[in-house]
């Protein structure tokens, strides 16, 4: 089956960092409506993701804005979609909010099944300016549901759950604690004692990034606003990936600026 990933997106006011232009989030909604074109004319695939990140928080009445226009961009999609929280997304907005946005019933971490494979969703919580949390509930729900599926797993979070070198990363090299989970070997204990996970994607980093640990690659998937210049006027990564399932080989391809490939057999 065929998955098509897109990620911190950030719908809002322009981001710097240590005085340059690091986000180009005026360009969000234009890269996002050329996403869907993409999608629907050329990619096709079964489900679409949002790895999270929606909006660059402003107010909870300027990112209920912000992140309707995400959403009012990708209406058009032919294909499934489904959410994944990203911290920007939790500062303002209340889980009651972005069930209404998602229309969607019950936790912001579920699991679904598409096109042969068995997905789960997990909802990371940061802590700002002190860690990044997968609550305790979430390992035994992902313990409880890898044990009930019988079908090959791709996770789906917006932290990263591995262990990849954050040298030369302009965002989180000095903050590697806001980066990954804090209780990422205890979830991938889970992941690998299940044997069923195929690939665990996240987003948050700005960058491309691949793991395979313990035979599970633990995908990063670069930000569609990523500013790849040093400063204004810049140049946006355009960032998306497209994944082909299959039982024994993941095939990922990542579109933009910074396109790369990765082939995984098993």
């Amino acid at each position: 089956m065929r998955l098509a990933l897109i990620s911190d997106a950030h719908f809002g006011p322009p981001a710097y960092h240590a005085g340059k232009l690091r986000k180009l989030t005026h360009r969000a909604e234009e890269l996002t409506r050329r996403f869907v074109r993409r999608m629907n004319e050329v990619e096709r695939p079964e489900l679409v993701v949002n790895l999270g990140d929606v909006i660059e928080d402003e107010s909870r009445e300027r990112d209920l804005e912000a992140y309707g226009r995400f959403l009012d961009a990708l209406s058009g999609l032919e294909a499934r979609v489904v959410h994944v929280a990203g911290n920007h997304d939790q500062v303002h907005l209340t889980d009651d909010d972005l069930r209404r946005l998602w229309r969607q019933a019950g936790e912001l971490f579920h699991s679904f099944d598409v096109g042969g494979f068995h997905f789960m969703v997990l909802r990371t919580v940061e802590i700002r300016d002190t860690a990044v949390h997968l609550p305790s509930e979430q390992l035994a729900f992902a313990a409880a549901d890898l044990e009930r599926t019988t079908l090959p797993t791709v996770v789906l979070m917006h932290h990263p759950a591995s262990e990849q070198g954050l040298v030369g990363n302009r965002w989180f090299e000095r903050a590697p604690h806001l980066c990954r989970v804090a209780e990422r070997r205890a979830l991938r204990s889970v992941l690998e004692r299940s044997g069923k996970v195929a690939a665990v994607f996240n987003g948050h980093v700005h960058w491309n990034h691949l793991d395979v640990i313990r035979g599970i690659p633990y995908v990063t998937v670069q930000s569609l606003v990523e500013n790849l210049d040093d400063d204004a006027p810049g140049r946006p990564a355009a960032a998306y990936a497209v994944c082909d399932l299959e039982t024994h080989r993941l095939s990922i391809t990542v579109h933009g600026e910074e396109p790369v490939r990765y082939q995984i057999e098993s």
